[in-house]
């Protein structure tokens, strides 16, 4: 069941949406060759704690961090750790939630380890577009799965892959309620959109094959060939009119 939102429980995400679109804006500064994935970690909980939020991760299904920092090949789901550090060409996906008075906001975005090759360029521009696709349809009336179909026209018609395994959602009091929301499929399915429902959509792109595998952690996906993948999400809100994201920190 889709779980309509009133104007009062969005007022709340909209404050959490702040929290984590900042966060994600201030990493692109952040970012850079040297710094580990456990720094990145460790300011985005610095920042959703000094925020009075709670870091939504962590905890979450025995998740140990506050945000999943996932590099070049890994889909999602990277654990930071002190001895992982970004170097030179990379891409990393960063993946944050922050819950306020039990209100959540999801959103991730992938971001460049200095100067990287026009091909990754090419896919985190690619991602980055197909959700912005898919969002042309966030509106009243619309199907949840043209949401779906714009995302993978636009990924598949910039010559990438849409991962299979990971989808969107539903977001709100939980971090993943229904609907599910994948990001491919034909057009003209599922429940028609209303003004109150917020999702958390979240294109996950590859260069190569979408199949995928999880490594022993029990965590981190990565894709099979071993290809480039990247990731970006933002919680949007259905309104009677153009749809709001929460998340975006722009």
């Amino acid at each position: 069941m889709i779980i309509i939102k009133s104007d009062q429980e969005i007022d709340l995400m909209r404050e959490s949406g702040k929290v984590t679109g900042y966060i994600l804006k201030e990493l692109e500064n952040l970012v850079r060759p040297g710094i580990s994935t456990a720094d990145i970690d460790a300011f985005v909980e610095k920042t959703i704690r000094g925020s009075g939020m709670t870091p939504t991760f962590l905890g979450y299904g025995g998740f140990p961090a506050s945000a999943c920092v996932s590099i070049n090949d890994e889909v999602v789901h990277g654990i930071p750790d002190k001895k992982r550090i970004l170097r030179e060409g990379d891409i990393v996906s960063v993946d944050v939630g922050s819950t306020y008075k039990g209100y959540v906001s999801d959103a991730a975005r992938t971001y460049p380890v200095g100067q990287v090759s026009e091909a990754a360029e090419k896919l985190m521009k690619a991602t980055r577009d197909s959700f912005f696709a898919g969002l042309e349809f966030c509106k009243v009336g619309h199907r949840l799965s043209d949401i779906s179909h714009a995302i993978q026209v636009s990924a598949e018609g910039d010559g990438f892959s849409v991962i299979r395994d990971f989808v969107g959602h539903g977001v709100g009091h939980q971090m993943h309620e229904d609907p599910q929301i994948p990001n491919f499929g034909k057009a003209g399915r599922g429940p028609r959109l209303a003004k109150g429902m917020v999702f958390a959509i979240e294109p996950m792109i590859c260069e190569g094959t979408y199949n995928v595998r999880t490594l022993e952690n029990d965590w981190t996906v990565v894709t099979l060939d071993g290809k480039l993948s990247a990731h970006y999400e933002n919680t949007v809100v259905i309104t009677d009119g153009e749809p709001e994201l929460l998340t975006l920190g722009e």
